[in-house]
């Protein structure tokens, strides 16, 4: 039975700089950078709820997959802009979890981007979706 947050906890936020490498011609940042920032913030999101190695598997075999990843551009960062990226769960399913992410450039309410991601828990010699264990359903909502 999927599982949704009990109310509605701020989200949780990192801030980054548009780097030079991330950026074109006209110094705004190339569109496949977005998901760099938010798998980079999923990361310290995890990092932040206690997970001690984000980047090891949390369980031996097994390891969440990116099902889908979906992106809406409103506006674009350029060189140099500070933002914060904010991500929230927005569902636990049995086998998956879906984020809200969302950029807003520092000083500004407007967002410049958005997207939802779903990963999938795995078994990875397996290649099958496998329910999320208890103790990584309440590391992801932060409880």
């Amino acid at each position: 039975m999927p599982s949704e947050p009990t109310s509605d906890p701020p989200p949780f936020s990192h801030r980054v700089r548009v780097r030079y490498s991330e950026v074109d011609a006209q110094t705004v940042v190339y569109n496949a950078h977005y998901l760099t920032y938010y798998d980079v913030t999923l990361v310290e999101y995890l990092r932040a709820r206690g997970l001690e190695d984000p980047a090891l598997p949390p369980e031996p075999g097994r390891d969440f997959v990116v099902k889908r990843a979906t992106l809406e551009f409103d506006a674009a960062l350029r060189l140099d802009e500070l933002f914060d990226v904010t991500c929230r769960v927005t569902r636990i399913g049995r086998s998956s979890v879906t984020f809200a992410l969302t950029i807003v450039r520092v000083g500004e309410r407007e967002p410049c981007n958005r997207a939802e991601i779903i990963w999938v828990y795995t078994d990875m010699a397996e290649r099958r979706a496998v329910p999320i264990p208890d103790h990584l359903r309440t590391l992801l909502l932060g409880a």
